[in-house]
Order: structure tokens, then sequence, then C-alpha cells
């Protein structure tokens, strides 16, 4: 592989489960993307973290922080900004079947995803990595993508995978053979891990969460699966070097065509 890769996307959510933001900057230290699933949304009955596998209509709510205080825009236009002020409260909840401490917050920010779902949440602070599955950094090629938009014959769109960087690759899968190695991007250095799983998400359009697409099924018709019959596109990195990393403007595919620019 490349000694320094070429990043043609960057992104995430700094609240669990909503819309994947692509950034024009990231700024990566030891524990990742900084600012990336800061907060989450919480069933406090239940002792759960919401995930976006069991309630896609998440992607559809646009979450951003800045300077201390955090928006979210729902589809209808709604929104509220302010503050998320902890209320000192410490609730222990199950997340991928390990328990993480989160933080409860005070602010509109809970009654409004609240209405939104149709169900009682609350907005919680994590800890760094809290509610992030496996290693903090995930990384996908682009010639993986174009492959996948062929084999489709639709537009792919690179939020549907939620990677933290979409990366320039010249063969299909190239990742796969990057295990253990050391690679730059901008100011920062990863060490490239296992592959990423994926899971039903990826079917849902990544700004409404509305089902539109069988990317999973042609994943599994294509691709290596895990023990559990999850195929896997992409892989998991962490941060050996910190440092910042800067990123073009929002990109896709379409089918046949190759990489685009939104």
């Amino acid at each position: 592989m490349p000694a320094e890769l070429v990043v043609r996307a960057a992104g995430f959510a700094p609240v669990k489960g909503m819309r994947h933001l692509a950034l024009p900057s990231v700024e990566l230290d030891d524990h990742g993307p900084v600012g990336d699933r800061e907060w989450c949304l919480v069933d406090v009955a239940a002792r759960r973290v919401l995930r976006t596998v069991q309630h896609p209509a998440l992607v559809g709510v646009v979450a951003r922080a800045d300077a201390g205080r955090l928006s979210m825009t729902l589809p209808s236009g709604e929104s509220v900004a302010a503050p998320p002020v902890p209320t000192g409260e410490v609730v222990e909840c199950d997340y991928w079947g390990r328990s993480v401490p989160l933080v409860l917050t005070d602010g509109p920010h809970a009654e409004l995803c609240s209405r939104f779902l149709g169900r009682d949440v609350r907005l919680a602070a994590a800890p760094r990595g809290g509610v992030v599955f496996a290693s903090p950094v995930t990384l996908v090629g682009t010639a993986s993508l174009q492959d996948l938009a062929q084999r489709v014959g639709r537009p792919v769109e690179p939020a549907r995978f939620r990677a933290t960087l979409v990366v320039e690759s010249d063969e299909p899968y190239t990742e796969d053979a990057w295990l253990g190695t050391e690679v730059r991007v901008g100011e920062a250095v990863l060490r490239v891990g296992g592959p990423v799983p994926r899971c039903a998400v990826i079917d849902h359009h990544p700004e409404t969460g509305v089902k539109d697409a069988r990317l999973l099924k042609a994943l599994v018709a294509s691709r290596p699966t895990n023990a559990v019959g999850e195929p896997v596109l992409g892989v998991y990195a962490d941060v050996v070097g910190p440092g910042r990393l800067d990123a073009p403007a929002s990109t896709h595919f379409e089918a046949n065509q190759g990489w685009c620019r939104s």
C-alpha cells in the first residue's frame, strides 16, 4: 500500500446514529476523530443506547457541534441549539454487550428527539470511544465503492458506510491487504486493523433513513463474511500519530462512471 493515503472524503456524526456529516477537516488524536460520537441517545428505562440499525430514522436528524453548543435539525426543519448541560446523573448502558457509563444532559435536545422518534429518550455525553463498536477510525477505498456501484447498477453514496475516511484506491478491496501496516493521512499516522462487518444500515438512504437499496445482498454475494454472516467492506484503524487532515467537498459514485464530486 502507499505510504500516504489520499483522502477523498472525511466525516462523522457528533451524535451516535444521526446524519454522517461530510467535513472539510478532521482532527485525529490518540482516541480517534475529535468530536466523533461525543453524544448518544439513551433509553434510560432499558439502559440501552439507541443504534442506527434499530432506528434508521435517526439519520434524518442533522446534529452539529460548535463552541459548546449542539444543534439538531429534523427533516421537517424544526431545530434546537443549546449547550448540552451535564446533570451529574450517570447511567450504565449496554452497548453491544459492554457496559458504558453515560452522563445524562439537560437541554431541549431530548424533547425534540423524543417527539421525532415517538419514544422517551435522553441525550447523554459518552466517554471517548464509549459508543464506538471497535477501533475509532474506518477506511474504505474509492475503487471498492466504485465496484459495488457497478454491481448494483446505481449510485452508491459513501455516507451509507459511515466511514471516517474515504481514501483513493486503484483496485477494489485492496484495503483488505493493509492489515498491520502504518500509513499517513494528512498530518496523522494510522495503523490499519481488521475488516469492517456491514449490516442492514447500508440499505438505508444516508439522509432520510428510508430503505431504498439492496447493497447488503450484493455484498453477501461478492465479499467474505464473518462468523455471523455479515459481509465486510473497508477496514478499521487506530491512530498512532495524532494530527489534522483535510478533505475535499462531499463526493459520491455514479454506477459505471467512477468517482464524482457532488
